[in-house]
């Protein structure tokens, strides 16, 4: 399935080494506004090559507004992206087109299907992600209209974990870092395992504030279930984990509860969401990536023929994916509360009454 979102809908096309990526996104209430340069921000901040951390693959990633915009306002229909590929080098994987990369999708793609796009791994490549990025422009200008601010940043590379949360920071910073005494340390284990043609995994927070209470439809499609479906959708993500999360596991009820008071939650165990439904407090979610799996060593695998071989890479990667991929666990946090949002608005039936009488 190429699509994502009940009521707010997206469907994303394209590959790695395609001409070009795109979304069409549907369910967007007429007459909001579309933010051209705002979207065109969210893109950059998930472009690759800009520095050092990032693959060297240079993309403008400019979009182009195809449909369902009118003199800068949604028109109520499908609104139609296109992202054109401009540096692809195709060539690079031809040494391994019958190969199977280890720690990659060839292996299952070709077994599922019997054919694979080789080149930097077609559609299972994080590149289509930017199709992503550009839907959830769309979705937090509709969430902005709401005071609802989604932001995101990296909590941990290779072990080295952040001991506070500045978002500010985080912006400013060239791996989003949320710590800036931990900073300097994580660029330094990301360029070190660039230099050892290695890889490191990292994780993201992503935080959700002044989210209204009562997104989530239970029992099949709960708040904090979409999340996780939303988050493990993308490539490289080994885990999520909602407020305490795991932790929560080590914990006594007493110690875990989030007591209330008239004046709200004292604590924020659950992370925002309560029952499947948000319950007005911060929304935290932790997104673990794996080390990149596209390296420059050695290694052992199989041809499509069950040869053993050993595989050795070319091209150009990111050394910690987890650094752009926050990025679009921010997006896809957008696209999950805007879809909440249209959904929990037949939840009630003076919500239907406030419309039509």
């Amino acid at each position: 399935m190429n699509s994502f979102g009940q009521k707010f809908r997206f469907t994303t096309f394209g590959e790695s080494h395609g001409k070009a990526l795109g979304c069409i996104v549907d369910g967007i209430p007429a007459g909001l506004k579309i933010d051209e340069t705002f979207i065109q921000e969210e893109m950059d901040r998930r472009k690759p090559g800009k520095n050092a951390f990032a693959t060297a693959r240079s993309e403008g990633d400019k979009v182009e507004i195809l449909s369902g915009v009118f003199e800068g306002l949604s028109t109520g229909t499908p609104i139609a992206m296109v992202i054109f590929n401009e540096n692809q080098k195709s060539k690079d994987y031809t040494n391994i087109k019958d190969l199977f990369r280890p720690g990659h999708a060839d292996f299952t793609y070709f077994h599922k299907y019997g054919i694979r796009d080789y080149r930097g791994g077609g559609r299972s490549s994080a590149r289509e992600t930017a199709a992503r990025v550009a839907a959830g422009a769309i979705a937090k200008l509709m969430l902005n209209e709401l005071n609802i601010k989604v932001q995101s940043g990296i909590c941990e590379i290779d072990g080295i974990k952040a001991s506070k949360a500045d978002f500010e920071f985080a912006k400013k910073s060239e791996i989003f870092s949320l710590d800036k005494d931990k900073e300097d340390f994580q660029k330094e284990a990301v360029l070190n395992a660039k230099k050892e043609h290695n890889s490191v995994g990292g994780v993201a927070l992503i935080n959700v504030k002044n989210c209204p209470m009562g997104l989530g439809e239970p029992m099949y499609f709960k708040l904090d279930s979409q999340i996780a479906n939303a988050m493990m959708s993308i490539n490289a993500v080994k885990g999520v984990e909602i407020g305490d999360g795991f932790e929560s596991a080590s914990k006594k009820g007493l110690e875990n509860n989030d007591e209330i008071r008239s004046t709200g939650f004292k604590t924020n165990h659950s992370g925002g969401i309560l029952g499947g439904i948000s319950n007005g407090e911060d929304i935290n979610v932790k997104i673990y990536f794996k080390p990149t799996p596209s390296i420059f060593l050695k290694q052992e695998t199989i041809d499509i023929n069950n040869n053993e071989v050993d595989c050795e890479l070319k091209g150009r990667h990111d050394p910690c994916v987890a650094i752009r991929g926050s990025v679009v666990a921010e997006s896809m946090m957008a696209l999950v509360l805007a879809d909440m949002l249209l959904l929990n608005m037949s939840s009630k039936i003076e919500n239907i009454k406030k419309v039509y009488n």
